[in-house]
């Protein structure tokens, strides 16, 4: 036991420090899409024409939808002017699914917090029940991650529950197959109002790799009303951190 105080306190303090300080990421991480239409040539679709999920659109302005975007990296490659690069910005999340589109030319802002009554109730506790409708465990992973000492979600008075009925909203990750539609309609139905529902990912948001195939439904928002987005495939913990920190008002 001694031996085990002596080590604690020779490692010293080790959760991140954020909001209060930055967090540093790598340098190969990709975060918030730059996108500059002055580079690009006339004609030329090339990025459009890499991406698989057609989040790219190259019709007016260069736009990419961050809900769509699986952050692979193949249509900065494919530009030869470098008109798409990805920033190190991991504050992706947004209130509205429309929220989420990149445009040339115009600022990204990430999301708002609640406001009023649902800021007031859960701004310093909210508990959230995970449904994992389909996923390939990634976006869990990660969501997992910040129950460590190294992020410490629990400081900001925000933890995951093992029961719909003990929680405050529902954390949805994966595209929502139908063999997992009931249970998360029976997990929305369990919470009791008023309640959040968040989700995470690309396959939650808009059905990720997996959109249109014949066994999933492309995401949460067809079934349950949606109060916050964060986009990514994953999403890093950061960009969850940020975004559940922002909902509740604890980040501006």
């Amino acid at each position: 036991m001694i031996k085990a105080i002596i080590t604690r306190f020779r490692q010293g303090h080790r959760t991140m420090k954020y909001p209060d300080a930055p967090q540093p990421l790598p340098p190969r991480f990709r975060g918030l899409p730059q996108l500059d239409t002055s580079r690009c040539t006339d004609g030329c679709r090339d990025c459009a024409a890499s991406c698989p999920y057609g989040a790219l659109s190259v019709s007016g302005p260069l736009t990419l939808d961050m809900g769509k975007c699986l952050f692979c990296g193949d249509c900065a490659a494919a530009c030869p002017n470098e008109a798409i690069t990805f920033t190190c910005d991991a504050r992706l999340a947004g209130r509205k699914r429309e929220d989420l589109t990149v445009t040339s030319g115009e600022p990204y802002q990430p999301a708002r917090s609640l406001e009023g009554e649902l800021l007031r109730l859960f701004g310093r506790s909210l508990k959230l029940r995970e449904v994992s409708a389909g996923g390939c465990n990634a976006c869990e992973a990660d969501t997992n991650v910040l129950s460590t000492i190294g992020w410490d979600l629990g400081r900001f008075g925000i933890q995951f529950v093992a029961s719909p009925r003990h929680a405050d909203g529902m954390f949805v990750t994966g595209p929502v197959s139908e063999n997992m539609r009931l249970a998360l309609l029976d997990t929305y139905a369990a919470i009791p109002e008023p309640k959040l529902v968040i989700v995470a990912g690309a396959c939650a948001i808009n059905g990720g790799p997996f959109k249109d195939h014949a066994e999933v439904h492309n995401g949460a928002d067809g079934f349950v009303p949606v109060d916050l987005y964060i986009p990514g495939c994953p999403p890093s913990p950061l960009t969850i951190l940020d975004g559940l920190l922002r909902l509740v008002g604890r980040v501006q």
